[in-house]
């Protein structure tokens, strides 16, 4: 198989095959799979403009039945570390989202074994009564899922009840590797790969913008991550005309401190910097039908964020006001809303604050 032909191929927004991902990431060094990824993203972006936003993450309840191994996070719905979010201290998140600038929760949990949709009908209807302005980024296919199981309902009618209250984008969260087998052994008691790009098919034909993520460097193989990759730009396909789909990529390497997947293979969990900074590029490759790639800093952290910049991507997300789950597996990095900017200029590009739609804003 000839390098310069699929080369050729990605440079003009062809497809390619797993199997000529993975040639390519076998025989293309670092700085040549940054060369052709940057080429794809610049003609995708022509300009050089990098996205980021601020949004506030609010966890509504830590108390999940998924058990997953990766996470530290949870609690069992008896454990004296259990809550749920109440009225005030979401008025409190809220109060300093607006005074940082931003417009928008980004809001994530646990699968609790008792919110079935009224609890989300009535706390999204809640949060846009009170706050017509924000924008809501909220759950995840599995927690779809499982909302829909515990009320008796399809995705569909799931999805369509939860716009109806205010859901404005649905995350790519709860994807980590969207290969069965992988998921079996990380999050047994979570949704299968079917049933999250199911979720995000409904979601699409109901022009619902979503995203997508992938959780890198646990007990995947490369093969497992380019499966993920092509059943995600075959999903995006599929969206019906004029919808967006998946607006956006963001793969992020696992956090393993303490961890019961550490503790159980015993094991060191670390995915270098190369790997991440070429893992971006792929991506960029062999994602061509989706628009944006974003470099996770808050778990790679900024040089090498700015790094992913020159190789593939094209947004370097949100300033992360109160993120809970990596950062209580070893993910440290900080930003404000200066820091993002000057470290986007740093690496040469302009930068823009967004919206979860990718339009530029200026709240601060």
């Amino acid at each position: 198989m000839n390098i310069e032909k699929l080369k050729y191929k990605a440079l003009n927004g062809e497809f390619l095959s797993k199997e000529e991902g993975l040639l390519l990431n076998a025989k293309m060094n670092t700085s040549e799979l940054m060369v052709l990824a940057h080429a794809i993203r610049m003609r995708m972006h022509p300009e050089p403009k990098v996205g980021w936003i601020i949004d506030r993450n609010v966890n509504y309840t830590n108390v999940c039945e998924s058990g997953c191994q990766f996470c530290n996070f949870y609690a069992s719905k008896n454990s004296k570390r259990a809550y749920i979010t109440n009225a005030e201290e979401y008025d409190e998140k809220v109060s300093e989202l607006f005074k940082l600038g931003g417009r928008q929760l980004l809001l994530q949990g646990g699968l609790h074994p008792d919110l079935g949709i009224e609890y989300y009908v009535d706390l999204f209807s809640s949060l846009k009564q009170r706050y017509p302005e924000v924008k809501l980024h909220a759950l995840g296919p599995p927690e779809v899922v499982h909302i829909a199981r515990l009320s008796n309902l399809s995705f569909k009618d799931t999805l369509e009840q939860l716009m109806a209250a205010g859901l404005d984008s649905l995350p790519g969260a709860g994807a980590e590797i969207l290969v069965d087998e992988i998921r079996a052994e990380i999050s047994k008691n979570k949704c299968t790969a079917d049933d999250w790009f199911d979720v995000m098919r409904e979601a699409h034909k109901l022009g619902l913008t979503t995203s997508i993520t992938m959780m890198l460097g646990h007990v995947e193989s490369m093969e497992d991550r380019f499966e993920h990759l092509v059943r995600a730009r075959e999903v995006q396909a599929e969206r019906p005309e004029g919808a967006v789909g998946f607006i956006s990529f963001i793969p992020w390497p696992f956090q393993s401190e303490g961890t019961t997947l550490k503790k159980r293979l015993k094991r060191n969990f670390e995915v270098s910097a190369q790997e991440y900074i070429r893992f971006i590029a792929l991506s960029r490759i062999m994602l061509p039908n989706i628009p944006n790639i974003q470099a996770s800093w808050l778990t790679v952290g900024k040089e090498i964020g700015q790094i992913c910049l020159h190789g593939g991507a094209n947004d370097f997300g949100s300033i992360m006001i109160e993120e809970n789950v990596v950062s209580v597996a070893g993910a440290d990095h900080k930003f404000d809303a200066q820091g993002i900017q000057k470290a986007i200029i740093e690496a040469g590009f302009i930068p823009y604050q967004r919206t979860q739609q990718f339009e530029e804003v200026d709240f601060i």
